[in-house]
């Protein structure tokens, strides 16, 4: 019988607000409202798994065993072909830890120097998790992929992290000059959440 999550309340094992933002807008037809986690003054918990769906699933426990509500975690990241798929999990630290989107970027920039256009192809990876419970031993688990190449310069204001140097093809432009609509129909993040209500319809 599959479980009504018309009006349910959901936390999300985030505190990034562009997260928080973009899987608002992607749910807000569902009825299902997404609290970010410190509303219930839940801190980040260590990230120490070694792939995306580790984290995640590490995130979404947590979140739901301190909140008591089900949760959902996405651990995302870029992989650039150029640099073995780095910086992958470490997407949001690869500056250091300290660091902004604008280190990362510019880090990303200069990693890059020396790599021609053709071989500068990259994708967003997006692993979302639903965990029911703190216990739940079957999350539901959805990937998204992005694919896009690296640009030499930031091009565009919108989105957050790499978003700027992140050319789309089809677009033919930067994940930062799309629309959130636009964005949120083709993103790796999208996708993985698409993936999810289907599951839920399921």
């Amino acid at each position: 019988m599959p479980h009504n999550h018309q009006g349910e309340k959901i936390v999300l094992a985030s505190n990034n607000a562009g997260k928080v933002r973009e899987i608002n807008l992607l749910l807000q037809n569902q009825q299902i409202e997404v609290v970010p986690q410190r509303e219930f003054d839940i801190q980040d918990i260590e990230e120490t798994g070694l792939t995306f769906v580790e984290n995640a699933i590490l995130k979404a426990r947590h979140a739901a065993k301190e909140s008591g509500l089900a949760a959902i975690a996405d651990d995302s990241g870029l992989e650039v072909d150029a640099l073995q798929g780095a910086p992958g999990i470490y997407s949001a630290r690869f500056a250091g830890p300290d660091c902004n989107d604008s280190d990362n970027n510019l880090k990303l920039i200069e990693s890059l120097r020396e790599i021609p256009d053709e071989q500068r192809s990259a994708r967003f990876q997006c692993l979302m998790v639903y965990m029911r419970h703190g216990n739940d031993p079957t999350p539901i688990i959805c990937r998204g992929t992005w694919e896009g190449i690296i640009t030499q310069q930031p091009q565009g204001e919108s989105g957050f992290g790499y978003d700027p140097l992140f050319f789309v093809p089809g677009e033919n432009c930067t994940s930062a000059q799309l629309s959130p609509e636009i964005k949120n129909r083709l993103s790796h993040r999208g996708q993985a959440l698409n993936k999810l209500l289907a599951a839920f319809a399921g």
